[in-house]
């Protein structure tokens, strides 16, 4: 982001704008909205900028921008359509401490002016920094399709009864009060009786929610995927954007976590394997006092909760205090990482069963059927595998495994820094160790990457 998107204050400050063409009007038309004092200075001036200055729009200084003509002002503008006279003004304009925009000039400009959804006071501004101006008006366009006009006069009644909602607790009440308001009975009444009737149901609606009994929390167990936000479920986000705590993994994206509400508590209740780690019964504490406390809680873990998620010491917990909680799954690792390869988890004439299981449990490395999975054609994804590495090719290999059964190894599934690694059974150690990986990795026992030729991935030497 090179361009930090703010709302500026200019009521009763200066706004100067240097020229009196085609560019000023454009940008004069959008500056009218608001309550600042607008001056144009310019040897020529069109008849429509001089009616509006008759009409006590704007004031203009007919001539050429001299230097004293920006002292006080907030926001320069250049919009001489000449770059040699723009480029004289914006000196004189940031020399007396105006934030300077040249029109088409990006690289030149201290700030740049977004496409605007003007439903005032509600302002939607669209920025695309420079990069695709159509890409914004169209997206302007279809903002302004789908608000109504009376959101505005919603809004400033609104405005004026935010104090007498303070009466409601913080968090999930008072965003329930307003959401009914803005999205029911505001527009109804504003629709049945005018304006006039939306002050008395606003009133109404105020008396209605303080008579409610406070309303019991709820947790949803959610799966935030691999990583990659496009992976998110579309329940998952909705569960996000209405949380009020969000307890989340470590293994959870910071790029997830940017989709919570920003007046969302966000608790980092990670576990590492032989690492530090909050105790289960502390997180599951965590979520207990918070829904008691009448908060959604969003209690978010890395690919699905229902695999190896602690999910049911985490639902024990919530039932035994009656929160109500639902389960939405998420892409397992797995799922997403056997795509990234081009393979399937499952295959006709190969296996027709895949075990997903854990390289270590609370106890340490974990045991399994060893003879089992060392049988030809069989097919594993081993999560938390890395540290037992060593482990789990000796039992393997104890009991039977073909030493050049093929083992993909993926780091950082469906995120940008993903690496593959394809190796055999009988080399994934050292390989592992070697390759030092750092993020979480997911290891597949029986399945090579379909095309490692076309995906630039080979057995890797490692110095």
């Amino acid at each position: 982001m090179k361009h930090f998107p703010i709302f500026l204050a200019v009521e009763g400050r200066r706004i100067v704008l240097s020229g009196g063409g085609d560019a000023a009007m454009a940008k004069l038309r959008l500056l009218m909205k608001t309550e600042a004092h607008l001056t144009v200075i310019a040897a020529e001036i069109a008849p429509d900028i001089r009616k509006w200055a008759d009409q006590g729009k704007l004031r203009i200084i007919e001539r050429a921008m001299e230097p004293g003509d920006a002292l006080c002002a907030a926001l320069f503008y250049g919009a001489n359509e000449d770059d040699a006279e723009d480029a004289r003004v914006a000196t004189i304009a940031l020399a007396e401490g105006a934030l300077v925009n040249i029109v088409d000039n990006l690289a030149d400009s201290q700030f740049i002016t977004p496409a605007i959804v003007d439903r005032d006071p509600v302002t939607i501004a669209i920025g695309t920094e420079g990069a695709a101006p159509v890409l914004a008006r169209a997206i302007k366009a279809d903002l302004e399709a789908r608000l109504p006009t009376s959101l505005g006069v919603l809004a400033r009644i609104g405005k004026t009864f935010r104090h007498a909602v303070d009466v409601l607790p913080m968090g999930r009440k008072r965003r329930d009060f307003w959401s009914a308001f803005y999205f029911g009975t505001g527009p109804k009444a504003l629709a049945d009786a005018g304006e006039q009737a939306v002050v008395p149901a606003l009133e109404s609606l105020l008396d209605s929610h303080i008579m409610q009994e406070r309303k019991s929390g709820s947790v949803d167990l959610v799966g935030a995927g691999p990583g990659d936000p496009e992976l998110l479920t579309l329940k998952a986000r909705n569960a996000l954007d209405k949380a009020d705590v969000v307890i989340h993994d470590r293994l959870v994206t910071p790029e997830i976590l940017e989709l919570a509400r920003r007046e969302a508590i966000i608790i980092d209740a990670g576990k590492e394997g032989f690492g530090r780690a909050m105790a289960q019964s502390d997180i599951d504490a965590l979520i207990v006092q918070h829904a008691l406390d009448g908060h959604h809680v969003v209690r978010l873990k890395a690919g699905d909760p229902t695999v190896f998620g602690r999910l049911d010491e985490e639902i024990a917990a919530i039932e035994a205090h009656d929160i109500p909680y639902t389960i939405i799954p998420g892409i397992t690792a797995a799922s997403a990482a056997v795509a990234n390869i081009g393979q399937s988890l499952t295959k006709r004439g190969r296996n027709s069963a895949v075990r997903l299981i854990t390289g270590h449990d609370t106890k340490g490395y974990a045991d399994h059927d060893w003879r089992a999975l060392a049988a030809p054609g069989e097919v594993a994804a081993i999560y938390m595998g890395k540290k037992s590495a060593r482990f789990i090719q000796g039992r393997l290999l104890m009991h039977g495994a073909d030493p050049a059964t093929p083992v993909t190894i993926i780091e950082n599934v469906s995120r940008a820094d993903q690496q593959i690694i394809a190796t055999t059974l009988a080399e994934l150690e050292p390989t592992l160790t070697q390759a030092n990986l750092q993020g979480p990795a997911i290891t597949f026992l029986g399945l090579a990457p379909r095309d490692a030729a076309a995906q630039a991935i080979s057995q890797k030497e490692f110095a």
